[in-house]
């Protein structure tokens, strides 16, 4: 097995698009996350230093053992101070609902989210099987 490399299976994401806008778009091969859109049938305006809750229109399956962090997207984040309150947010391999995205506008100028509009991301990370045990003494 030396000098062998394991051949890793992909996981299975199912989902469900709830919104003629919504999307769940790979931009690459090589992305690391499924880019995610506004679900919005008309513009949203996010003032700076008010955030908004925008739909996705993406209701997720995870594959078992895995989580989703919907994070920000770098692009809306360097160009106009668009980011996610509670970034990354955490989605539960047992959550059935919609995706939301909490936009915060950290920037100078109103933004205006259009329908459509990729708004986010969705990384799918595998965790490791971890049992809590309580102690009473722990090693230094």
């Amino acid at each position: 097995m030396h000098g062998m490399t394991a051949v890793r299976m992909p996981l299975l994401l199912k989902y469900r698009l709830t919104h003629p806008k919504a999307g769940l778009t790979r931009a690459t091969a090589g992305a690391s996350g499924f880019d995610l859109h506004a679900a919005v049938d008309d513009a949203v305006v996010i003032l700076p230093q008010q955030f908004r809750v925008i739909g996705t229109g993406v209701v997720v399956e995870l594959p078992p053992g895995c989580e989703g962090q919907v994070r920000p997207r770098s692009g809306l984040a360097a160009k106009h101070g668009i980011t996610i309150v509670n970034s990354p947010g955490t989605i539960d391999s047992d959550y059935r609902g919609e995706i939301f995205m909490p936009l915060i506008n950290h920037g100078p100028d109103p933004f205006t989210v259009l329908p459509g509009m990729r708004i986010g991301q969705l990384v799918v990370v595998r965790l490791p099987d971890v049992l809590a045990h309580e102690v009473t003494e722990m090693s230094e």
